[in-house]
Order: C-alpha cells, then sequence, then structure tokens
C-alpha cells in the first residue's frame, strides 16, 4: 500500500454538536493568553482536574506512582500511570513520556491525568506526566532541558527498574507540548543523544500560525484564541538580561526549518482538528517530515478543536479521538495495528 500522503492544509466542516455545548457550557475556559494567566490556570483546574471529574467520567488506571527526576533546574515532579495489563511480564514495555499543553504557561498533570489514564490502558504503555517549570515564571529552554531529563531518566536504570525497555520511550505533547516533542527529537538528533522511539504529536504549535487560513477561521471562541498564542510565545522566550531567542529558532519553530534539517528523526503519529487554528502549521510540518523520509501516520478531525483530549469525558467524538491516539502509540510501540 502506498504510504499516507499529507497535504499542505486542510479543511473544517461542521463543529460537532458536543464540542459546542462544552464550551457554551464553559464561558470562561479558554487559552486567550490573558494577562492576568493566573485566572486561566485556576479555570482549567477547576474544569480539568481530575480532582474535579465526576466519579463516572473518571478513567480507571492499574496504579499511579508519584515521584520525581534530578534536573538541571531542580526536581521535576512525574507522575507515572501504569496499565492494569501488563502485557508479558518477562519483557519490558513502552513509556511514553508526556508534556502537557497550555501555551507553556497554563496546565498540570492534573488537569491530563484523565487523558494519560485512557493513553496508558490503551495502549499498554506506561505513560509519564512531567510536572515541568511554566512561563513565564521560567524560560526556554528550561521546558525543553527538564523534558529531555525526563527521557533520560526514563531509558536508564530508573525506567528499568519499573519495567521500561530504554528502546522503546516515546515523547509525546498536546499544543505546546507537541511543539516542545518535536523540538526535542530535533535537539536529541542533533546533540548525538539515544532519541525518543517515536513521536506522539497532538495539534502541535510547530510555528507561529500567522499566516494561515486556519488562524483566519478559528480566530476566536474556539477555545484556543489565535491572540492568545502571540501571548504565550511572549512568556515561552526569555528576554534581556538572558540570551535572547527568535520565534524562528530551531528548538523553538520546527516547522520552519529547511526539509533537509528535519532528516532522520523517529517515526511519528499526527493528529490535527479542523476548528484549530494551528491546524495548518500542524498539517504543514507533517507534510515536512514526510517529505524527510519521516515515517509519519497523520489523523485529522474536521469537527474537532483543540483540547480534544481534555474535552473527551464530555465528548464521545473527542473520546473517539482520544482512543485514536492511545491505539497510534499501541502500533508504533508494539506494531498492532488499530490497537488490536
Amino acid at each position: 500500500m502506498a504510504p499516507q500522503q499529507i497535504p499542505k492544509t486542510r479543511n473544517r466542516t461542521e463543529l460537532a454538536s458536543s464540542i459546542s455545548a462544552f464550551l457554551k457550557k464553559f464561558p470562561k475556559l479558554h487559552l486567550g493568553g490573558d494577562a492576568d494567566f493566573t485566572q486561566e490556570r485556576r479555570h482549567h483546574l477547576e474544569v480539568f482536574g481530575f480532582h474535579a471529574l465526576p466519579k463516572d467520567k473518571q478513567a480507571p488506571i492499574g496504579s499511579v506512582e508519584f515521584t520525581g527526576v534530578r534536573g538541571p533546574h531542580g526536581s521535576i515532579p512525574i507522575r507515572l500511570f501504569y496499565p492494569k495489563a501488563v502485557r508479558d511480564s518477562s519483557k519490558k514495555v513502552a513509556a511514553l513520556v508526556y508534556m502537557h499543553g497550555g501555551g507553556y504557561t497554563v496546565g498540570s498533570v492534573d488537569e491530563f491525568e484523565n487523558g494519560l489514564r485512557i493513553l496508558a490502558e490503551v495502549s499498554g504503555c506506561i505513560t509519564i506526566g512531567v510536572e515541568y517549570r511554566l512561563a513565564p515564571e521560567w524560560h526556554f529552554p528550561v521546558q525543553l532541558d527538564e523534558y529531555s531529563a525526563v527521557v533520560d531518566w526514563a531509558q536508564g536504570p530508573n525506567g528499568a527498574e519499573r519495567g521500561i525497555s530504554g528502546d522503546l520511550v516515546f515523547g509525546g505533547g498536546d499544543s505546546a507540548g507537541g511543539n516542545m516533542t518535536e523540538a526535542l527529537s530535533l535537539r536529541r538528533r542533533d546533540e548525538g543523544k539515544k532519541n525518543i522511539a517515536g513521536q506522539l504529536l497532538l495539534y502541535p504549535e510547530s510555528r507561529i500560525p500567522f499566516d494561515t487560513p486556519a488562524a483566519e477561521e478559528n480566530n476566536s471562541g474556539l477555545y484556543l484564541e489565535c491572540n492568545g498564542i502571540f501571548s504565550f510565545a511572549n512568556n515561552y522566550l526569555p528576554r534581556a538580561p538572558e540570551k535572547a531567542y527568535p520565534p524562528s529558532y530551531r528548538y523553538v519553530s520546527p516547522g520552519m526549518q529547511s526539509v533537509d534539517s528535519l532528516k532522520n528523526q523517529p517515526q511519528a503519529a499526527l493528529f490535527t482538528c479542523g476548528f484549530d487554528p494551528l491546524r495548518d502549521v500542524g498539517v504543514e510540518y507533517g507534510s515536512k517530515l514526510q517529505e524527510a523520509g519521516v515515517d509519519v501516520k497523520w489523523h485529522h478531525y474536521p469537527d474537532l478543536t483543540h483540547g480534544f483530549l481534555q474535552m473527551a469525558p464530555w465528548s464521545d467524538e473527542a473520546m473517539k479521538a482520544t482512543n485514536d491516539v492511545a491505539a497510534e502509540l499501541k502500533r508504533m510501540a508494539y506494531g498492532e495495528p488499530n490497537g488490536k
């Protein structure tokens, strides 16, 4: 079968009614890059925090471990989610190191726990949520340094003690976390370090989408505000007296790099949404990766919006997409199509 050809852009259809209802139910919930970002942080925790979900919406999990990793900027809290059915106890299992979204500024593992539980149970992989330091209190490249430190930890003796195969440590994330996954893969390749086994990219911010149809079509009112993307980038990038990095910097905007510079990277699974201002930059990056010879499996949901992983408890369509993500992780890790 010929490989799937990823286009340069994609479309939207009609917003899923369940997503529309969710957005109306929580009108204060958005990623808008507000000057008072503490309110955005609070609203997200109130809605998406695992403790705030009704019991019937909480995804089951075998067990949860809270621990930490010694990182270059201090200790990094992490949370490991172990699926109930460990595959073959005589073999090491795969792990996913996950960087949550939120514009580098908003979010915590608490708010992504439900989705990480689903990914673990469906894929049979241990998922590791990283409580990385947020912007603007901490600037790039702190978050990327912490991501790399947790990958090192999972690939090494600490991961092995937990049944993780050092050759099956994947990286993944949504939105800003997708950006950091793309950047991590590039940086570890450039530095000659053992790379992640694959990239799980959920509606990634591959570059700032200032010139795309998606940014115009989905400018406002669909959870991620287009203006917020610029505010979050401003939070993320350091300013004097720290070393300055332009938005086009290689590990800030992977999507702005040449095709030749993207070669020799691990496989990727990419997920984009029709009603997302980041839609076209994600599709564009997937197309570039494919042109560079990287194995990319792409899923597009024309009726969904940014953030479906967190919206899954309220939307059957978002839940299906989340299960698709888990199935792709299972395929990459264990070679099982469609998660079977």
